[in-house]
């Protein structure tokens, strides 16, 4: 099976060249036209795909070669492709910038020539002429593989400036896609994690979305991007389905003993992502794809798990909702700066990231909510909180009282924390039992004093070897953010707890 639905890779030689703005205002143009535009991220990062949802009116979706593998880039993009006239996808960092240590790993170089898209190349022209010549020729040049096709020039002076990189650039056979003025009525504001989401400024971001899409259509050749995009390659396979992923996912292991004696003896030895001991403890086979036992996905039958959202919660990965509703879950948003109960019927409670620091005084003021919160993780039930979630069931944030399920203390701090994780389950839990690996991400300047309880969460491998987060009854919190396209059965895991808990 092959598709060649028309896309374009938006990359840029560093942060702050323009990325965003020209993505977005892409998709928002493109969507003026009446096309159905699937809009996309290349790397971990939340914020930007809620700007792409704005533009486009579809689910703004990540491709994370590092914590989901290069293997499902493609078929998570064509599930997010479903239905569409043409896709944008906006790069990370700069062209070639990749994971740590790891080459080209998840740089957006790599989802490129994993979608076998073209590149347009954003360069920020403020501070030089004949020099940006040289700059668009080396990257072009660096790695024959990564087809850069056009160039779209930001944050130019004058006309007259205009011509002299428009002719510096004949030189490189290039084609220049767009010229774009200084405009800060584009600009969105930011602060300690970068640009503020779209659910906290909603009426200013709509400004500003329409903004970049007028700034797009007027700079921009439109009609060569999207012959540009239609000259995608084709790509083999099939798109990525929740049910599928649930369905071929492993049933739960037998309870495996904690590694915390191995992590402290060097830690136990590398594995591929996602994957659990081939042999669970026991002696029993291995588990295959095809073993009899394996279940079909189940249908929602009232097994309600509640999934924070609102302001103080907007970070949250599109396929975690999908893989719980496939492995039978009826999940429910609340909003928990509003809404004094969980929604009825509560049988499981994800918490994910976002910014309760922001909001640590509203949060603190629902107590209502908060002893609700507290009750459903006494009863038992599986509760699965990242880093966000993590502060919420803290004991206090920033001296303000919390939910108090975790008896551990949050505060901001000036340090941010910020990369790509290996991590192993240190014991059993909701989420994955012991052994099993994955890779997470982490993006925060909070701390939480203990990092790990009694039964941490996680043993982390990179940057240094240590344990962290949180495993209590039902309860699994961590500051690690993890994409559960990577590992379905996390899915299928917390919502079998959920369902015998």
């Amino acid at each position: 099976m092959s598709s060649s639905v028309p896309r374009l890779v938006v990359a840029a030689p560093s942060s702050g060249s323009g990325k965003t703005t020209v993505a977005t205002g892409l998709m928002a143009a493109f969507a003026a036209r009446g096309l159905a535009v699937s809009p996309h991220k290349v790397g971990p990062d939340y914020i930007d795909p809620g700007y792409h949802a704005l533009a486009t009116g579809r689910v703004g979706r990540n491709l994370d070669a590092f914590l989901c593998g290069p293997e499902l880039v493609g078929p998570l993009f064509l599930h997010g492709a479903r239905g569409c006239d043409i896709a944008v996808v906006e790069g990370v960092m700069g062209l070639y910038d990749g994971a740590a240590g790891e080459g080209e790993l998840a740089s957006t170089a790599h989802v490129a020539k994993l979608l076998r898209a073209p590149v347009v190349l954003v360069v920020d022209a403020s501070s030089q002429s004949r020099s940006v010549a040289a700059l668009v020729h080396g990257f072009v040049s660096w790695d024959p593989e990564v087809r850069v096709g056009g160039v779209i020039l930001n944050k130019v002076a004058s006309d007259r400036h205009e011509v002299m990189l428009r002719e510096a650039l004949e030189q490189t056979g290039v084609p220049v896609l767009g010229v774009l003025r200084r405009a800060p009525q584009v600009d969105t504001p930011s602060r300690h994690l970068g640009l503020v989401p779209v659910a906290e400024r909603r009426a200013e971001a709509v400004e500003a979305v329409a903004a970049m899409a007028a700034q797009v259509s007027d700079g921009c050749d439109l009609d060569a991007l999207v012959g540009l995009a239609r000259s995608a390659g084709a790509l083999s396979g099939a798109a990525w389905d929740a049910a599928e992923a649930v369905a071929s996912s492993p049933p739960p292991p037998l309870p495996s003993p904690k590694l915390s004696a191995s992590l402290e003896q060097g830690g136990p030895p590398s594995s591929s992502r996602g994957s659990a001991p081939s042999t669970p403890p026991g002696g029993s086979a291995p588990w295959t794809p095809d073993r009899p036992e394996r279940p079909r996905p189940q249908t929602p039958d009232g097994l309600v798990v509640a999934v924070a959202g609102g302001e103080a919660f907007t970070f949250s990965y599109a396929e975690h909702t999908e893989l719980l509703t496939a492995a039978g879950a009826d999940v429910v948003p609340f909003d928990p700066l509003r809404d004094e109960e969980l929604p009825e019927g509560t049988r499981g409670l994800v918490i994910g990231g976002g910014f309760p620091e922001v909001y640590a005084a509203e949060l603190s003021a629902n107590e209502p909510l908060r002893k609700a919160v507290a009750d459903l993780a006494q009863s038992g039930a599986p509760v699965a909180a990242e880093c966000a979630g993590l502060l919420y069931l803290c004991r206090e944030l920033d001296g303000l009282p919390m939910c108090g399920v975790l008896d551990a203390g949050a505060r901001m701090t000036e340090r941010l924390t910020l990369g790509y994780r290996d991590a192993v389950a240190v014991g059993d839990s909701v989420l994955a039992a012991a052994g099993t690996r994955m890779r997470g991400h982490e993006f925060h300047r909070t701390a939480v004093e203990p990092g790990a309880g009694a039964e941490p969460a996680w043993g982390l491998r990179t940057p240094q070897r240590r344990v962290e987060g949180f495993v209590r009854r039902g309860v699994h919190a961590s500051y690690l953010h993890t994409h559960w396209a990577a590992e379905p059965g996390v899915a299928r895991r917390f919502v079998e707890r959920c369902r015998t808990s």
